[in-house]
């Protein structure tokens, strides 16, 4: 917290009337200040450098570099940094990218309300902010297997409705190889079907279209 006794804060989301309504929430807090907004990731690292906040609140995807790639980058030249994301998206990957790139905090937008200030105050205090809604999403993360970085590759191809032609051609490597790739992916997603695959996919998080 500043030295004036107030929180200060920047909010970083693509979409002006989420931000709007963030900073008039922040505002009702008497102990909180929202010091400056960035509608990009790239933007919210600059602005985050030039004022050096208590807490940062970051969208999870925004144009460009997108949430967790600006979180890794800060969190990297400011290894103190208090991130919270707020996002629509509850995927157990989208929720683990967040901390493993280094936030702090993970809110829902659905269960924004009087959450966020408290989580606010508890990450500025030097706490984690993990709701139950979070955590029981992350637990669910445990009962998969990781996809490696190449089947992610592969699954978002498949995605793309590419064939396995197509997939070995654009990843330089054999059918063989994409077929085996695939075969991993069903069953370490527990899915029969390239399509359930990619379902399960975009709701977890793994990957986005």
């Amino acid at each position: 917290m500043s030295t004036e006794g107030k929180i200060r804060i920047i909010v970083a989301d693509d979409h002006y009337i989420v931000r709007a309504g963030l900073v008039s929430l922040l505002g009702t807090a008497e102990d909180m200040e929202v010091v400056s907004e960035a509608s990009s990731g790239k933007e919210a690292i600059k602005v985050y450098q030039k004022h050096l906040p208590d807490v940062a609140l970051f969208d999870l995807r925004m144009p460009g570099m997108g949430g967790v790639e600006s979180i890794k980058q800060l969190c990297s030249k400011h290894p103190d940094a208090k991130v919270i994301v707020f996002s629509a998206f509850n995927g157990d990957e989208d929720i683990h990218k967040a901390f493993e790139a280094g936030a702090r905090g993970y809110i829902l937008k659905s269960s924004i309300g009087e959450d966020l200030l408290e989580a606010v105050r508890e990450v500025d205090a030097g706490h984690k902010w993990i709701p139950r809604d979070v955590s029981s999403r992350l637990a669910i993360r445990k009962t998969y297997e990781t996809l490696t970085p190449r089947e992610t590759e592969v699954l978002s191809e498949i995605a793309h409705g590419r064939s396995n032609k197509e997939i070995a051609n654009s990843l330089n490597i054999s059918d063989y190889t994409v077929k085996d790739h695939i075969k991993n992916i069903l069953g370490k997603l527990q899915v029969a079907a390239r399509t359930e695959a990619v379902t399960v996919a975009l709701q977890r998080g793994i990957i986005e279209i």
